[in-house]
């Protein structure tokens, strides 16, 4: 620093010789630095015009991933591979700013030393006003206002900071003026004219950068805007809901908490994470309770989960919300812990610190590609993997084989819960169904809800190809999409109304199991469907969702790419016109007959129908034998 001291007193000694006034030879080295510097200065404004850019995009990701921090940190990381965004680069001028503030205080004080008239407009800019009081105290107050003024102007002007939170400009604007106020007072009077003048050429570059790469021909403000209101509108309700967690539910989650600590060492743990989940577990659970008395704990994340409806015996449950269960999660004591919810020990949920010996069990929601949909490394600390089929069974074994995973897992050949479970409802509904051979076919149309699904790329395209003379037609939207794009579907529904029906009620699946073929995406319903009713499934080929960018370092085609022109046929969004003739392939070849598709089923999916009974009888298995260690 002193070196930095040396050279910064010499600069301004240059200017002084300039000019023969101290406090306009600061005026002078501030004006310099601000040219020296003026490459970085426009490096930063295109970086964020170049995040400005990006918002509109990320507002979109956080409504859609809105409460996954995981998944928006995951998407706001790609965002900014994707566009080449540094953040680190509007953090130069800070960096910069103190740099030099810190050499101009060595520089002026060497200056000083040398006795240096400092004089301007009469007011001598070696004294500390703190200390000297009188018209020297002028100057941190001009400090401090020209903060003001230079904060007020960049939330008003700056490209990157207008469009920040009231809450983040204010604070910017507290700090800035407070540490302008309280340094001008405690060093040279000197450093503070350096301070008013760096912020007054602050301000007039900003709107010269502005007006030379102006923002307002590189962003879509119009768009920004309403990203934004999509976003505040999704906040406003959470807000609301989250003011509608009662004082009796935060009470109970604390209760809960304290109760499941008391039970001490447990045999078995489920955790789910919201309500509806409960089916992933239910055969599994079932089975345990009717064989045994073994105690079953179970954990959920959402205080209204149906969950809390059941009695049954030896069956406990606990409201533990997201912020708790993190703490819980560490200070578990169990046989074993069984859950849906991947990256163990990546993100927020943690193996736990107190009990080494805990058996942790991954029991899949649905039947497509760890290795496609997950992280690469989602489920390398689990111990044990319930597996869906012999695909999802070869690509976990096909890693542990090619990679140094740090835990060796149990695969068991599990199967699937919810087909399951579809098949058997699919089949109850089926028995009080009559059968009309003249009856016209039905077709449904279940999207996703990933980015340029079928409502977002091509739903009009398909229904105004499709032949809704012959067949009736229902488009049932994901629950999530309905939610934040409800006005789109009542403007859809306007438009083909007496052709088309749009359901947004969900209460029911019956549209589902009745449907004679599904249109989808890559929405994980297509195999779920297929194999509980052994019905066809037309896929449009929109763009692929792909979480683990490196899934094609495994030989193991995903089931989701393999199996999909098994059952059913592929459409390219370019051939969209040839809906038709798919659509009567589908109902017409043999390959897609009821038969074709149960050997399909029986190919890709383990223990049909008894999917409860194998994953019950492993897990009292395995606490059999941890009784016994």
């Amino acid at each position: 620093m002193e070196l930095l001291g040396i050279f910064f007193g010499w600069l301004l000694k240059i200017c002084y010789q300039l000019i023969t006034n101290y406090g306009w030879a600061i005026w002078l080295f501030t004006f310099l630095t601000k040219i020296i510097l003026l490459p970085v200065s426009i490096m930063v404004q295109l970086n964020s015009i170049k995040m400005v850019k990006m918002y509109p995009e990320m507002n979109r990701f956080k409504v859609k991933y809105f409460g996954d921090k995981d998944m928006i940190s995951e998407a706001q990381y790609e965002l900014y591979k994707k566009h080449k965004y540094h953040p680190m680069l509007d953090l130069i001028p800070v960096i910069i700013q103190l740099v030099l503030l810190m050499g101009v205080v060595e520089g002026i004080y060497k200056l000083m030393d040398e006795g240096i008239a400092m004089n301007w407009f009469g007011v001598d800019l070696s004294l500390i006003p703190i200390k000297s009081g009188g018209i020297v105290l002028i100057i941190p107050l001009l400090a401090a206002l020209s903060a003001l003024i230079m904060c007020i102007t960049q939330n008003m002007s700056n490209v990157l900071q207008s469009e920040q939170g009231m809450g983040n400009k204010m604070t910017t604007l507290t700090i800035s003026v407070g540490l302008s106020l309280y340094l001008g007072l405690f060093v040279p009077a000197g450093i503070g004219l350096y301070w008013i003048a760096g912020n007054i050429f602050s301000i007039i570059q900003m709107y010269a950068l502005n007006f030379f790469i102006n923002p307002k021909k590189h962003i879509d403000y119009e768009e920004l805007n309403a990203s934004k209101e999509e976003l505040s509108k999704l906040q406003a309700d959470a807000k609301a809901n989250k003011k509608s967690r009662s004082k009796e539910d935060i009470a109970r989650e604390k209760a809960d908490y304290k109760r499941f600590l008391k039970e001490g060492h447990k045999q078995i743990v489920f955790y789910s994470e919201r309500n509806g989940f409960y089916k992933y577990f239910k055969d599994t659970i079932e089975y345990i309770l009717a064989k045994t008395d073994i105690e079953i704990h179970y954990i959920t994340s959402d205080p209204n989960d149906d969950i809390f409806k059941l009695t049954k015996d030896n069956f406990k449950t606990y409201y533990i919300g997201d912020n708790k269960l993190i703490v819980l999660m560490m200070k578990m004591e169990a046989d074993i812990m069984v859950m849906t919810t991947p990256d163990l020990q990546n993100f927020q949920l943690k193996r736990s610190y107190v009990d080494k010996k805990i058996e942790y069990v991954y029991l899949p929601h649905d039947v497509n590609s760890s290795n496609l949909t997950f992280h690469k490394n989602a489920l390398d600390y689990f111990d044990t993997i319930f597996t869906s089929g012999p695909k999802n069974k070869a690509e976990i074994k096909e890693r542990e084989e090619k990679f140094d995973v740090p835990i060796k897992k149990n695969l068991i050949e599990w199967g699937s819960s919810v087909i399951d479970n579809m098949k058997a409802n699919y089949e109850e509904i089926m028995k009080n169904e009559t059968t009309d051979g003249n009856a016209r076919k039905t077709i449904l149309i279940a999207p996703s809800w990933q980015e340029a699904n079928i409502l977002d790329s091509c739903i009009e395209d398909i229904l105004d190809n499709i032949d809704t003379d012959k067949y009736d037609v229902t488009v049932r939207p994901h629950p999530q999409y309905v939610r934040h794009f409800e006005g789109k579907i009542d403007s859809l529904a306007a438009k083909y109304e007496g052709k088309v029906t749009f359901q947004k009620d969900f209460s029911s699946n019956k549209t589902v199991y009745t449907a004679n073929m599904l249109i989808t995406d890559w929405s994980s319903i297509a195999y779920e469907y297929a194999f509980s009713t052994l019905k066809p499934v037309l896929f449009i080929d929109t763009p692929m969702k792909i979480v683990n960018p490196d899934y094609e370092e495994l030989s193991t085609v995903p089931i989701d790419i393999e199996a999909r022109n098994q059952v059913g046929i592929s459409l390219s969004l370019e051939k969209i016109t040839d809906i038709k003739e798919a659509v009567e392939r589908l109902f017409n070849e043999d390959r897609f007959t009821t038969e074709s598709m149960a050997t399909l089923r029986d190919q890709y999916i383990y223990n049909v129908g008894s999917s409860g009974s194998v994953g019950g009888k492993y897990l009292i298995k395995r606490l059999i034998e941890k009784s016994k260690e």
